[in-house]
């Protein structure tokens, strides 16, 4: 039977690419010139530092703009509030990565109610969709990309 998983990943090469992208950006602009600020990637969590509030913000949105040059959809971002500290001043952004429990019985509840010929089931931090029609496997992958979820969502080994 067909089948394919519904997954929320980063790929963490491509968030090097575009922390590294968003870096030379900050480096190359002239009204960051003589400051001081980082983007620091840590594991999925990206460090933004800076001298000043209005830079930190405007660095959130060239790490937004870097991530989707990259592939990566921006809903997976998931800032935390600016902290100032001494002189500089610091924002995390966490990057999400995985289905939730509550994401998951959201999307199984939502495969549920659109009436397809399918089977859908819960698998850790992945959903597997199972289904006798390929075309059928499709339609939910389709309602699946217009329904907003909050998170950015991937299909992956489909198998025919």
């Amino acid at each position: 039977m067909p089948s394919f998983d519904i997954v929320s990943e980063v790929d963490l090469h491509q968030l090097t690419n575009a922390v590294d992208q968003a870096g030379r950006i900050v480096a190359n602009r002239f009204d960051f010139k003589g400051v001081e600020a980082s983007f620091v990637r840590e594991d999925r969590t990206v460090s933004i530092t800076a001298e000043a509030e209005f830079q930190v913000v405007q660095m959130e949105d060239m790490l937004r703009g870097a991530l989707v040059k990259c592939d990566i959809d921006p809903a997976a971002m998931d800032p935390t509030d600016i902290v100032a500290t001494g002189k500089t001043v610091r924002q995390v952004i966490k990057l999400r990565h995985g289905l939730e429990p509550d994401q998951s019985k959201a999307i199984v509840k939502e495969i549920k109610a659109s009436k397809f010929k399918v089977q859908s089931q819960i698998q850790g931090e992945q959903v597997r969709v199972t289904g006798k029609k390929r075309d059928d496997l499709q339609s939910v992958m389709g309602m699946l990309r217009e329904t907003d979820f909050g998170l950015p969502l991937q299909f992956s080994n489909f198998r025919d």
